[in-house]
Order: C-alpha cells, then sequence, then structure tokens
C-alpha cells in the first residue's frame, strides 16, 4: 500500500513538473508567447531547474534542449525512488530507460490532454488568451487529420482521430517498456 500510495504521489508531482518543462520546450518550438497566464503557470514551475541547465546546455534554433532535459531530470529521480523503495539496489540500463520511457509517456498525455481541452473549448468558443494559446498549441497535432478528415455535418473530428492515434502511440511505448523491462 505504502509503494501504491507514494508512486501515485510521484506521478502527480513528476507528471506536474515533467509536464510543465515538456509544454515550456513545445511553447518555445511554436513560437508561442510567454506573457500569457499559461506561460506564467510554465515559468513559475520550471525556473528552478530550467535556467541552471540553460548554462550547461543551451538551446539551438527553437529547441530549448534544457527544458528536455529537466523533464528526463524530473523523470529520471522519480523511477530512481520507486526502484530504491522495491528493494532493488543495482540500477543497471533500467533506471534511465525508464526515465526515457516516462518522458515519452508524459509527452503523449500531454498531447492528449491539449487535444482534450482544445475540442472542449472549440465548442464553447471562450473569449481568453487560454484559448488562443491552447489553439495555437494543439492545431499542429491535428493538423494532419484535418487534411485528411472533412466536417462531418459542420462537426470537427479531427481531434476524435488524433485522441485514437496518441492512444495507439501510448499502448505501443508501453509495450517496448514491458518489453525492455522483462
Amino acid at each position: 500500500m505504502f509503494l501504491q500510495i507514494t508512486s501515485l504521489l510521484l506521478d502527480v508531482i513528476a507528471g506536474l513538473l515533467g509536464g510543465a518543462c515538456l509544454l515550456r520546450l513545445y511553447m518555445q518550438y511554436q513560437r508561442i508567447p510567454f506573457g500569457n497566464p499559461v506561460g506564467r503557470f510554465v515559468f513559475a514551475l520550471t525556473d528552478w531547474i530550467v535556467l541552471p541547465l540553460r548554462k550547461v546546455l543551451p538551446g539551438y534554433k527553437r529547441w530549448d534542449f534544457s527544458s528536455l532535459l529537466a523533464a528526463y531530470l524530473v523523470e529520471l529521480v522519480q523511477f530512481t525512488i520507486l526502484w530504491l523503495l522495491m528493494g532493488r539496489t543495482s540500477f543497471g540500463a533500467y533506471v534511465p530507460l525508464l526515465a526515457l520511457f516516462g518522458v515519452v509517456r508524459l509527452a503523449i498525455s500531454g498531447a492528449i490532454g491539449l487535444v482534450i481541452i482544445a475540442a472542449i473549448l472549440s465548442w464553447v468558443r471562450a473569449d481568453s488568451p487560454i484559448t488562443d494559446v491552447i489553439d495555437r498549441l494543439a492545431a499542429p497535432l491535428l493538423r494532419p487529420f484535418r487534411r485528411i478528415i472533412p466536417l462531418v455535418g459542420g462537426f470537427d473530428l479531427s481531434p476524435l482521430a488524433a485522441l485514437v492515434a496518441l492512444q495507439v502511440g501510448a499502448i505501443v511505448v508501453a509495450h517496448l517498456q514491458n518489453a525492455v523491462i522483462r
């Protein structure tokens, strides 16, 4: 029971911090200004880990490698703690590899959340700075599906197709992770 509770708490904390680091990376790649509420929230959560890493690992063009490394380090700490709590002392390549899979799973989960939020906001058409940011972040994820799937009765089914594709990606990553661990 203790291990499950600890795992849940670590997953929430690592998901929030690591997800914010990945969102920072993605927002910088998409050149979305950080003066909006989402950007300020991301900066508040990630500056403490990203800024020191930026001194060691600078970005290249639109890629902020320090944010990616920060997300990886957060996942690495999470899996190291869980590994030790399970009573295993020999890390080998398992923990760093689990952290890598964790970052990929985190990116897929973040994309799923982004698509869901964008779909909901498209139904209500709320006028707020957050809506514009979410639309700009979700557009590259939905664009390939919008090219293929026409509007059906005025409804955009591309978020549904994107969610199915992301879920398939999550299943493939989980299968690969289990294959590597066993």
